[in-house]
């Protein structure tokens, strides 16, 4: 009988020694300094939304779920990015699949679409670019909120591109198509209302690049040249050419890099040039129209 009672507790003392939820999050949020991710990586481990976590707190996760958790813990710990570790990223109103081929969408480059939409009928066919596509972000972004539009998408990674079609076809975006090039180097003889892209813009020396989540993402991505407007400059001149009469050019850049856009634009010959600053009042989207 003292075996069998010793056996009977031994799980029941096992299991309340197991930490809970809750003092999982704890745990992870000490050693991340941050609860956001901590939660993240758990919802995704549980395959669960955020309201779980207010009602199962004291629930107690089998062993391959707590092993998983911490492994994906440690790959944060270790810098890589939330984005990368799930496979996913929230843009606009869309959950994309991003992987290390394709830059981690922003916040801020929702500005890139909201002022393309401003500049985009809602009822009237027109065409539309998107450089540099990525995962798709902008592209599908646009293609959704404006059934009429006609938006293709380029990238100069296929491995990119690949991504982007599949979260197209997992939204059923059925007005948006991809080609490989760079630029507008696929786009030979074509030409179009709007034109939007988010190239690189950083320096190719700054520091930044060693450092958080950018040490993860694809360099090609992030920097372009001694100033980081190399890219920007083949844009604004290469669009001229691939713009209709009245169309726009936008494009994302640096917080320190809006009166050199403006200039570019100017003196490339648009008019109506503007730049925009994100939440956080920083230059953000530079644009200007063909006249």
């Amino acid at each position: 009988r003292a075996w069998r009672r010793r056996s009977c507790r031994h799980p029941r003392q096992s299991r309340r020694t197991m930490p809970d939820v809750r003092n999982m999050l704890a745990a992870a949020t000490q050693q991340l300094g941050e609860r956001l991710d901590a939660e993240l990586l758990l919802l995704h481990v549980v395959q669960k939304s955020r309201s779980w976590l207010l009602t199962h707190a004291d629930d107690v996760l089998d062993p391959d779920a707590r092993t998983a958790y911490a492994s994906l813990i440690e790959r944060r710990a270790n810098g890589e990015p939330v984005a990368y570790i799930t496979g996913q990223r929230g843009f606009w109103s869309l959950d994309l699949e991003v992987t290390p081929a394709t830059l981690i969408p922003r916040p801020e480059t929702e500005l890139l679409v909201e002022l393309a939409l401003q500049r985009l009928p809602d009822d009237v066919a027109c065409g539309v670019a998107d450089l540099g596509t990525g995962s798709g972000a902008i592209a599908l972004a646009i293609a959704n909120e404006r059934p009429y539009a006609q938006v293709i998408a380029t990238d100069a990674s296929a491995d990119a591109l690949a991504v982007a079609r599949r979260n197209a076809q997992h939204h059923a975006i059925g007005n948006v198509a991809f080609v490989q090039g760079d630029w507008l180097a696929p786009l030979a003889g074509q030409q179009f209302d709007l034109i939007v892209s988010n190239p690189p813009y950083i320096e190719a020396e700054d520091p930044h690049l060693a450092q958080g989540d950018l040490r993860f993402e694809p360099a090609s991505a992030l920097a372009s040249g001694p100033d980081g407007l190399d890219d920007i400059r083949r844009i604004v001149h290469d669009a001229h050419a691939h713009l209709r009469a009245g169309g726009w050019l936008l494009f994302e850049h640096g917080w320190n890099q809006g009166d050199a856009s403006r200039a570019l634009l100017r003196e490339a010959g648009y008019a109506e040039v503007f730049t925009a600053c994100d939440l956080e009042q920083r230059d953000r989207v530079s644009g200007g129209r063909l006249g």
